[in-house]
């Protein structure tokens, strides 16, 4: 695993970086940012993926869940957010869902979304998930450097490797 907890990485590339209180500093502030851009078509603004688990090791690009009101409505906000240096993506491979990236190498993913969509409610579920179960976050953590070990050119087979163990998690009962 590499030691630096700089933010950003590389298109197709898998490095994991070890968890960093700065990652929910950054988060808050990219937050205040979305809000004052776009602020009247969001419902909530919550941060997600690998860097909203604390001591989860990650790659180092800060995952942020919109909720907005209506999908094609909220098409009105790709020119402010290409404004703060985001990217527009379309759906990327998840229906009804506006996905942005920004940096290079990136730094920020936007996944824009209904809150009712099986795509926030999974966001939200996985990481609240593994931030309560330690033992659970600790089973992901080591899937996720076994993959990046073996799959650290290859994104989309890291992202494979990680799905059956991720729906597992998404289909358990409370």
């Amino acid at each position: 695993m590499q030691q630096n907890n700089e933010l950003g990485l590389p298109a197709g590339i898998v490095v994991l970086h070890p968890y960093t209180d700065d990652w929910p500093d950054l988060f808050s502030a990219e937050e205040a940012r979305l809000r004052a851009a776009i602020g009247p078509f969001v419902l909530d603004i919550q941060h997600v993926g690998s860097t909203s688990i604390p001591g989860m090791p990650a790659k180092p690009i800060i995952d942020i869940a919109i909720a907005v009101r209506n999908f094609e409505e909220a098409a009105v906000n790709i020119p402010a957010l290409a404004d703060l240096g985001y990217r527009y993506r379309g759906e990327n491979g998840i229906p009804r869902r506006h996905f942005f990236i920004r940096g290079e190498p990136r730094t920020h993913h936007i996944h824009m979304v209904e809150p009712d969509s099986a795509d926030w409610r999974q966001l939200l579920l996985f990481r609240d998930r593994l931030r309560a179960d330690t033992t659970l976050a600790q089973d992901y953590a080591a899937l996720k450097q076994k993959l990046a070990g073996e799959f650290s050119e290859d994104r989309i087979k890291y992202l494979q490797g990680k799905a059956a163990w991720i729906g597992k998690v998404l289909r358990a009962e409370d």
